[in-house]
């Protein structure tokens, strides 16, 4: 099976948050009759092209938005994958502990522990010490 435009705008998407090789493998994956085909080229579509494709929020509003919600849901495997691309699209390791922080009243201290948990394994697969902030986020700086 080929890709059809859709397909092909959404892998490029795909590829744009989490690498080249990412996106060509989606792509494969959707183009072929393998198990999973059809849930490669529903993510490429939909997810890829008609969700992260849009044009009303950045690319790093939206990572804030699916962290959180990663969070709410307990998806500690899909939040790690969702901390790197927030690291793609400009997230700080501050601006993420803040979502951790906001979420706790609303989901509860389970969820943001295991969050917790997660992030810093993502921070630390990233090459980022989630407890080395810059002067700017540690309020020592002014931003200019």
């Amino acid at each position: 099976m080929t890709l059809d435009e859709k397909s092909k705008a959404g892998m490029a998407v795909a590829g744009g948050m989490m690498g080249v090789a990412f996106g060509e493998a989606m792509g494969q994956a959707a183009a072929s009759d393998g198990f999973g085909a059809g849930i490669a080229r529903l993510a490429l579509d939909y997810a890829f092209a008609d969700v992260w494709g849009r044009d009303g929020l950045t690319k790093r509003d939206r990572s804030l938005v699916v962290i959180a919600a990663l969070i709410a849901q307990g998806q500690t495997l899909e939040l790690k994958n969702h901390i790197k691309i927030g690291i793609t699209h400009g997230l700080t390791i501050r601006e993420i502990e803040e979502v951790l922080i906001q979420a706790l009243p609303y989901v509860g201290f389970p969820r943001v522990s295991s969050a917790l948990t997660a992030t810093i394994e993502a921070l630390r697969e990233a090459g980022l010490d989630p407890n080395t902030r810059t002067a700017e986020e540690r309020g020592l700086l002014s931003a200019c």
